[in-house]
Formats: structure tokens, sequence, C-alpha cells
């Protein structure tokens, strides 16, 4: 051992002796994440050695680090069991159950605090061992802590395809079925797909969601027609699911018939439902998705929350027929948000050969004395929008904006000249400036423009 590390091995003794946590936490990190090369830590497990300043025997790190896992707090519990896994590795001179089993002992003791059963469990998830494996699938079967059983489901999906033979036998006893399949989840394998399409049709509403969920992160032969026929579960939740599932499904579009299903779902008893659906539509991307999007938009029953996701849905679309389709919302639908939300959503539009069209929407609000700009919060929004779209054409406009009686408009509108044009719109501020012509309104605020650009 260097003269470092037997320094650092003295001062974790003093730490320990004195029961300050942090600090032997950084000392414990320095000898066992350190440069040392194998072997760095002694197999002696003489004490005598140890008291003398020799090397530390892997067995006392253990006990160091288990110390610290007992009695320290939330935050140096966290520290520490990202460092247990490592003395179990060969590079320490470690015997990997060796760390497994005081983990399991204290995972299994009911009287033991709750927090530091996590941390245990939690830290097993590192370790691909039947023991481990195990010893969490006992948790899952007994623990009436719901915290505790999903922290056993997300370690168990940690550990991953080691795992995936004992989950999948507890998918044969309801009581733990679900966390089995929460657990199953986590493990992206394609071995977890036949356990799943086990118990695709099981009876508890949330088992089926849950699988739905999982299925849908693989691109399998055997899904997509699950997913199809989730479409029509009783069940909103799985419905919702097997939406979300088929929206990363473009690839199926056609072969699948994917627009005209999802469209069913834009009329759901379930709000969350046809939200899912419009999301579902906008990444489909294509001019028919958009049509169905907005024959609900324009529908005067739909409720406002689902008005806002079709909206952002036909942005999403990025066509110039979903364009097209908001500015008809512009001109058509009568509420103050709405206005706003289809403003701010062209103002994110990022396809340059869409941006124009988009700016010119918004141009045309403004010249046109559109209800909507009777609402300082719609003018503050066009402004940002066309600052962002980046379209020359907008200096004008947003030059005749300065002239609002409204503050907070015209600050929108000199932030957006900022950003579209800052030297070109400066000069042109510049020579307003000077025309006695100007109405005092658009004098004013072009005098104030051109303060805040001085200010810079």
């Amino acid at each position: 051992m260097n003269t470092n590390s037997q320094i650092n091995w003295q001062q974790a003794q003093a730490a320990r002796s004195s029961g300050n946590w942090s600090l032997l936490i950084q000392y414990l990190q320095q000898l066992i994440l350190g440069d040392r090369q194998p072997p760095a830590i002694a197999e002696s497990e003489d004490l005598s050695e140890i008291n003398a300043g020799q090397n530390p025997t892997r067995s006392h790190l253990l006990d160091m680090a288990l110390e610290v896992l007992v009695a320290g707090d939330f935050h140096q519990r966290w520290d520490i069991a990202k460092l247990l896994p490592k003395l179990g590795q060969k590079t320490y001179a470690g015997d990997v159950e060796a760390v497994i089993a005081p983990l399991i002992e204290i995972l299994e003791d009911e009287e033991a605090d709750e927090e530091l059963r996590w941390f245990a469990g939690r830290t097993l998830g590192d370790f691909d061992r039947p023991t481990a494996i195990a010893a969490l699938v006992e948790l899952l079967k007994t623990s009436n802590s719901e915290e505790l059983s999903a922290m056993a489901a997300a370690a168990l999906g940690q550990i991953g395809s080691p795992a995936v033979a004992a989950l999948t036998k507890l998918l044969a006893e309801e009581n733990t079925r679900l966390l089995a399949v929460q657990a199953l989840s986590h493990i992206r394998r394609s071995e977890t797909i036949a356990p799943l399409l086990g118990v695709v049709q099981d009876p508890q509403v949330t088992i089926r969601a849950a699988v739905i969920e999982a299925l849908s992160s693989f691109h399998d032969p055997r899904i997509p027609p699950i997913l199809v026929s989730a479409l029509d579960d009783l069940a909103a939740q799985v419905r919702r699911e097997a939406v979300i599932g088929l929206s990363f499904r473009s690839d199926l579009r056609e072969e699948l018939d994917l627009v005209n299903r999802l469209r069913q779902r834009l009329y759901d008893f379930n709000l969350d439902v046809c939200a899912a659906a419009a999301i579902a539509l906008g990444r489909l991307g294509t001019d028919t998705a958009a049509a169905a999007l907005f024959q609900v938009l324009q529908s005067p029953n739909t409720p406002s929350s689902l008005q806002i996701e079709i909206i952002r849905a036909l942005g999403r679309v990025g066509t110039a027929t979903s364009l097209a389709y908001l500015h008809s919302g512009l001109n058509h639908l009568e509420s103050v948000t709405i206005w706003q939300e289809i403003v701010t959503v062209l103002g994110r539009v990022e396809q340059p050969d869409l941006m124009t069209q988009a700016a010119q929407i918004l141009i045309d609000v403004l010249k046109s004395n559109h209800p909507a700009t009777q609402h300082e919060s719609v003018k503050q929004a066009i402004a940002l929008s066309l600052g962002q779209l980046g379209e020359m054409q907008a200096v004008d406009p947003l030059i005749d904006l300065l002239a609002d009686a409204d503050a907070g408009v015209r600050l929108h509108a000199i932030a957006a000249l900022k950003h579209l044009a800052p030297e070109a719109a400066h000069r042109q501020l510049e020579q307003m400036a000077t025309n006695e012509a100007l109405a005092p309104s658009l004098k004013q605020g072009v005098a104030i423009a051109l303060q805040e650009w001085s200010i810079d």
C-alpha cells in the first residue's frame, strides 16, 4: 500500500471511531475507487496488520461500508450504496456472496427501518446472482409495503435477463402478478415478450395496461395486433396505453390503417384517451391525420383542453395543410385561450419551408384587425412567435406594435426585433426617430425601443 493509501486508511479508521460518516465515505471512496492496482486490498484478515496501518482487507472495508449504510442518513446511504457493489468485484479481491449476504440479512429484517431495507434491496439490484434474485422475489411475494415492493420490482428489472425466469413464475400468482409485470417491464429484452403475452388478457385492468405499456417498447410482429385489439378494451387505461404504443409505429401506418383506427379514439368517452389519440395522430404526421384532428377541433362540443392538444398535434404534423388548419382555427374559433395557443404553436414551426407560411399567418392576423388583436396576451404571443420564426417580413409589423398602448406588448415587440434583426431593425428605428410625421404613439414607442437598445 502506498503512503497516500495508508494515510487514507488511517483517516478512515479515525472517521469511523468518531462516527463521522460523511468523512468516512470520502476515505472509502478513495480506497475503493482509487487508481491502485490489484492486489491493493489485502487478503490477510490479521487485525494486528490493520491496526498497524498495513493493507486493509476487503472484509474490513465491507464492514465499514455496512456500518455507514446502517447508521447514516439518506444521502450517506445513497453514496455508500454505490460503493458496495465495487467490493464484490474481482479487482478488489472481492467475494460477491460476502457482499450480498449482509444485504439480504438487512432486507429480510422486518424490525429494521424501511429506508434501510429499501437501500439494501436497491443495492441487490446490482448483482445478477441467484441469491439476490431469490431475496428480491421473496420480498415481492411477502411485503405489505408498496415502496419496498416497487423497489424490489425495479431492482429485479435492473438485474435483467437472469431475473426473467423467477419473475415469470410470479405471474402465476394473483397477488404478485402486477409487480412481476412491472419488473418485467423494466427488462427491455425480447425474452420478456412471451411471459407478458401470457397475461395480456388478465381480468385486472392495471395488469392489462402495464402489459400493453411494456409490450409497446418492442418491434416484434406479435405485438401490433395486440395493440390494435386493445384499442377497443373496455378500460380507458388500457385503450390509452394502446394508443400511445401505436403512436410510435409510423412504420405500420398504412399496413394497419393507423390514422383511421386512431381517429376513432378522438371521440372516446374518456378525455385522456382522446388527448392521447390527438398526440398520436400528430406523430403520424400526414394530411389525413391533420384533417381528422381539424374536424374535432372545430366542433363546438370539443372541450378546450382537448382543443389545445389538437392544436399542438397539428403543429407536430408539420405540413402546409396542418398550418392552414391552424389558420382556419384562428378565424373560426372564438376563445382567447385557443387563439393564444395557435399563435404559440405557429411560433414553434422549425421546418424552413413552413416558417414563411407561419409568419405570414401571424402578420395577416395583425393586419386584418382580427378580434384576437384586442387582447394584449395574444399580441404579446404574436410578437414572441414572429421573433422566433426569423422571417424578415415581420420587421415592419413588429415595429407597428411599438405604438401599442400596452407596455407588455411594446416590450415583447422590442425583444422580437432584437432577436429577429438587431442591426437592420436598429437602423430602421433610428431613421424613423427623425421622421416628424410619425404618429405620436409610434414615435414614443420607437424612442423607447432605441432606449432599450442603448441599455444593451
